[in-house]
């Protein structure tokens, strides 16, 4: 059956409390982030992922308290990001307790800051995110929290990613993102069979057959959600033990 398909809830971070919009506006709140961590890790989530999602956009670094609280209070490898510029903020977060390193905005400006984690840290630290919308016929990559739109087409870019030597790709469709009617499928496909490195799918999720959907048909290896976690829409229990009932492997 090959690997175990991972669960990841997805914390996004502003002013230091969870939120979650539809296609990245419309933001409410949805608690503590370092509880919310340690009830997902409790529940049997394999990652989490922390975004700070204003950081890029205004500018200042992550905040690194709430790493080494979190740190703290999980027990699985955890990715965190928002405002990773340059080595010595990757260093900062993985020296606070972070796993892995996601960056997206400043990987696009400067490409050979994935080269220079991946040297410094091993690829497995890397986390690419992209952003894109899909519009007239061209997935286009974005930056600043999908607030401005760059020239980068997503699957060039994705190669490029991985030839630079990221870990792993978190894709996160702009268009799908918090409307829960399921993940950007085709993309998934498309990214899957030319990519030499995982790809965890981010935008969709409202059901658990949309998480079915993006390991059957999207050839994900992970699959990351926000509201549906953290609002109780789907119990990351009962999803493991559909996901196993319709022949996905999970961890227990």
């Amino acid at each position: 059956m090959g690997l175990a398909k991972r669960i990841i809830p997805c914390l996004d971070v502003k002013d230091g409390t969870t939120v979650k919009g539809t296609n990245f506006v419309n933001l409410r709140l949805a608690g503590d982030p370092v509880e919310l961590g340690k009830a997902y890790s409790d529940m049997g989530a394999d990652e989490l992922v922390f975004l700070d999602i204003t950081a890029s956009h205004e500018g200042r670094k992550t905040f690194t308290d709430m790493v080494t609280r979190v740190a703290a209070e999980v027990n699985i490898p955890f990715t965190v990001g928002g405002g990773v510029n340059e080595l010595s903020d990757v260093e900062r977060l993985l020296y606070a307790g972070a796993d892995k390193v996601s960056v997206n905005s400043a990987a696009l400006r400067h490409p050979d800051l994935i080269d220079e984690i991946a040297k410094r840290f091993g690829s497995q630290v890397c986390v690419c995110a992209i952003d894109a919308r899909f519009s007239d016929g061209v997935w286009t990559c974005y930056v600043n929290g999908g607030r401005v739109p760059t020239d980068r087409i997503l699957t060039e870019w994705a190669s490029e990613v991985a030839d630079r030597g990221a870990g792993e790709i978190l894709f996160t469709s702009m268009n799908h993102d918090g409307v829960k009617q399921g993940f950007a499928l085709e993309a998934l496909a498309t990214l899957h069979e030319s990519l030499p490195i995982p790809v965890i799918a981010s935008g969709g999720a409202g059901c658990m057959k949309d998480f079915l959907d993006a390991f059957t048909e999207g050839k994900a290896d992970a699959a990351l959600a926000a509201s549906v976690f953290h609002f109780g829409e789907i119990a990351i229990p009962d999803l493991k033990a559909y996901l196993r009932a319709n022949g996905i492997k999970t961890r227990m």
